[in-house]
C-alpha cells in the first residue's frame, strides 16, 4: 500500500495556485512569483543560522603575556591544527593574560567559567590552581607544572581524578643538571646568585633544590626575589659583588621580565643559567630544561581527546620527553667567557 505523506505549507499553497479558476492567470502569475521569492528570500537566514552554530571552546589563561608567550602559543596552535582544530573556523579559542600579576588570576579563571567554555588551558601551578579553585566541572590541562601531586592539582599522576590533568614539568629534578654545566662553564665559581619568586610554589620548590644542592657543592648562595617587575632592578643590585654567577629559576615573572633580567646579567658581566629556551634565544648564556614549545603541543592533544568526549580525570599527567641544552655563544663572548669544548658538543643548539 503506497503511504501518502501530508503536504508542506509550501506545498499546499504551490498546489492552490495551479488550481485556481484559469480565468485569473494574472494572479496565479503573481503568487507563484511571490512563494518563489519569500523561499529564496529564506535560504541567507538558513545559511547564517548553520554558521553562526555554536563552535567548542578553549579558554587559554596565560600568566604572563602574549609576546612572552608566542612561541609556546604557535606550538600549540599548530598541533590543533593538525588534529583538526582550526581556530575560528573548527574551535573559538578565548585567551586571557594577567601580564605577571597573580592576583588576576582568579579573576580571569571566573570569567571563563562565566563564559561557559569546554576546556581552559593554561601552564605553570600558580595559573593551574586558579583554574581548579574555579570551577570543578570544567576540563582544565595544564601545559606544564612543577609539582602537580604536591600542589594538590591533581590525585595522582597515573589517575589525575577530577577535572585536571596535563604535563609536569620536572623544573626541580632538573635543577642539579643546570648547577653542573654552571661548574662546568665556570669551575672556579664560589658564590651563587638565586633569582627567584618564592610565592611561586614551584618556584619555591626549585629554589629549595637549588639551595640544598649548591651547599653541598660547597657554593655560597644569595638569593634575591623578584615577585614583580619593578624587583628586577633591586635584585641585580643586591647581587652586586655577591655572585660569580646567577641561576635564574623558571616563573612567569621571570618570563615577563626576560629582556631586562637578560641585561641586567650580561651588563654586569655575570654568567646566568635559565630552565627555557626562550631566555637563551633572547640573549641569555644558556638553559637546560624540558621544551616548553614541546609541552604546550602534546597538552594540545590532551585538549582534542577532551573535545573528542575523553575525561580529564582518565588522562594520565605526563612526564616531559624533550629536554633542550641551548647556548648562546655570541652571549658568552660578550661576557669574555670561554666555553668548553664538551658543552658546545653536548648542547642541542648553538646560537652564535
Amino acid at each position: 500500500m503506497k503511504r501518502s505523506t501530508p503536504m508542506s505549507a509550501a506545498d499546499a499553497m504551490t498546489a492552490d495556485i495551479f488550481v485556481e479558476d484559469n480565468c485569473r492567470p494574472q494572479l496565479r502569475r503573481r503568487q507563484f512569483i511571490t512563494l518563489i521569492a519569500g523561499t529564496a528570500a529564506a535560504w541567507p537566514f538558513v545559511a547564517r543560522a548553520q554558521k553562526t552554530e555554536k563552535l567548542p571552546t578553549v579558554g587559554f589563561l596565560g600568566a604572563g603575556t602574549r609576546a612572552s608567550w608566542s612561541p609556546w602559543v604557535a606550538a600549540f596552535l599548530q598541533r590543533l591544527r593538525e588534529l583538526g582544530w582550526d581556530e575560528g573556523r573548527t574551535v573559538t579559542i578565548e585567551y586571557r593574560w594577567a601580564e605577571g600579576r597573580t592576583e588576576r588570576l582568579a579573576e580571569l579563571a571566573a570569567e571563563f567559567v562565566r563564559l561557559k567554555v569546554d576546556v581552559i588551558v593554561t601552564q605553570g601551578t600558580l595559573p593551574a590552581l586558579a583554574a581548579k579553585q574555579a570551577t570543578s566541572h570544567i576540563p582544565i590541562v595544564f601545559a606544564s607544572a612543577g609539582d602537580p601531586v604536591g600542589t594538590g592539582l591533581v590525585a595522582s599522576l597515573a589517575r589525575p581524578g577530577g577535572n585536571v590533568t596535563g604535563l609536569s614539568s620536572q623544573m626541580t629534578d632538573t635543577a642539579t643538571k643546570r648547577l653542573e654545566l654552571l661548574r662546568e662553564i665556570l669551575p672556579g665559581v664560589r658564590k651563587l646568585g638565586l633569582i627567584t619568586n618564592e610565592e611561586n610554589p614551584t618556584a619555591a620548590q626549585e629554589t629549595r633544590e637549588v639551595r640544598s644542592v649548591a651547599s653541598g657543592l660547597g657554593l655560597e648562595v644569595t638569593t634575591a626575589q623578584v615577585r614583580r617587575a619593578e624587583d628586577v632592578d633591586p635584585a641585580f643590585e643586591a647581587l652586586r659583588g655577591r655572585a660569580d654567577a646567577i641561576y635564574v629559576v623558571t616563573d612567569p615573572q621571570m618570563a615577563n621580565n626576560r629582556p631586562r633580567i637578560i641585561s641586567l646579567a650580561i651588563a654586569a658581566r655575570v654568567p646566568a643559567i635559565y630552565g627555557t629556551r626562550e631566555s637563551v634565544a633572547a640573549g641569555g648564556l644558556i638553559s637546560y630544561g624540558a621544551s616548553f614549545p614541546d609541552q604546550f603541543r602534546r597538552s594540545a592533544g590532551y585538549v582534542d581527546r577532551i573535545l573528542r568526549g575523553a575525561r580529564p580525570g582518565d588522562i594520565p599527567v605526563e612526564q616531559p620527553t624533550k629536554f633542550e641544552l641551548v647556548l648562546n655563544l655570541g652571549t658568552a663572548k660578550a661576557l669574555g667567557l670561554a666555553v668548553p669544548p664538551s658543552v658546545v658538543a653536548r648542547a642541542d643548539e648553538v646560537i652564535e
